[in-house]
């Protein structure tokens, strides 16, 4: 994975003034666009289509200390008009090209990423690997913003909109795993984009051809594998530590790659003010 992540920078490098097809250079690297965009983005910290505008724009601000027309510029780095450009421009250094032309700068410079990953496996993971039939996951949906650090308010805010009543009537319904009460994160953006909205359905599992009430919102899940990883400790600390070693250590040593589905949490027990809990992190893989 992470010499794949390595090639994708820099045919990156040397395409920046060209359109880049991210699906049809992870196609020709042996894997998919989707894994591509996740492991990218929780390696780097950032998007790929964010990475590719701050190199684009970093060495743009090289040109523009020359004398080529600022047209000719932006057109090259495949902007249509200089405001347009211009805009691209001041969201990566704060400053327009105007400014940068007269002053020199200030510039905020992206510098070329190169992957470099030590694997110690220090931390063992307690991981399964789950063959599963498709199945339906019902409750009460909202979109959200993702937020990768600490509790998520909206996650929160849309929880404690529901009846009491309304928990238990969801346990009653669930008949397949995962089991219990599930987080559920679908229609994430694959950039994994810290604001980006996501579908949180608040939910059980049940098997496919369960009748569910109708006032319910429902995501219907193809059969496949999952990697389904058990966390206990801090919560959501763990959790997210957890979700974030899935890039960094577990994935670059196994033979699976992420697939498109929603990511599922399983709170399998929690302390009474939820501050420490143990639940299963179901993500959807298949072989790479």
């Amino acid at each position: 994975m992470i010499a794949l992540l390595n090639r994708v920078v820099e045919y990156i490098e040397g395409h920046l003034t060209e359109e880049i097809d991210i699906s049809e250079l992870a196609s020709g690297l042996g894997t998919t666009d989707y894994h591509a965009r996740r492991m990218f983005s929780s390696l780097a910290g950032m998007p790929l289509s964010e990475y590719i505008r701050r190199r684009r724009m970093t060495v743009a601000a090289a040109d523009l200390l020359g004398d080529e027309d600022l047209l000719g510029i932006a057109v090259r780095f495949g902007y249509g008009s200089t405001e347009a450009f211009g805009r691209a421009f001041r969201a990566v250094h704060g400053v327009g090209p105007a400014d940068v032309r007269r002053d020199g700068g200030p510039l905020r410079t992206q510098p070329q990423l190169r992957f470099r990953l030590t694997v110690e496996g220090n931390t063992p993971m307690d991981t399964r690997i789950a063959a599963r039939p498709s199945f339906r996951l019902v409750g009460h949906a909202a979109r959200v913003p993702l937020i990768h650090h600490g509790v998520n308010p909206h996650i929160q805010a849309h929880i404690a909109s529901l009846p009491q009543a309304e928990h238990a009537r969801l346990k009653a319904i669930s008949n397949t795993e995962p089991e219990g009460l599930l987080q559920v994160s679908a229609d994430v953006d694959p950039d994994y984009g810290e604001g980006s909205e996501l579908t949180y359905l608040h939910g059980v599992a049940v098997r496919e051809g369960t009748a569910t009430p109708e006032d319910l919102d429902v995501i219907e899940v193809p059969a496949g594998s999952w990697a389904v990883f058990r966390i206990s400790g801090a919560y959501p600390a763990a959790l997210q530590e957890t979700w974030a070693a899935t890039a960094t250590d577990w994935f670059p040593s196994n033979p699976w790659r992420l697939r498109p589905g929603p990511s599922i949490v399983a709170v399998l027990d929690r302390s009474p003010d939820f501050s420490t809990a143990t639940c299963e992190l179901w993500l959807p893989v298949e072989r790479g």
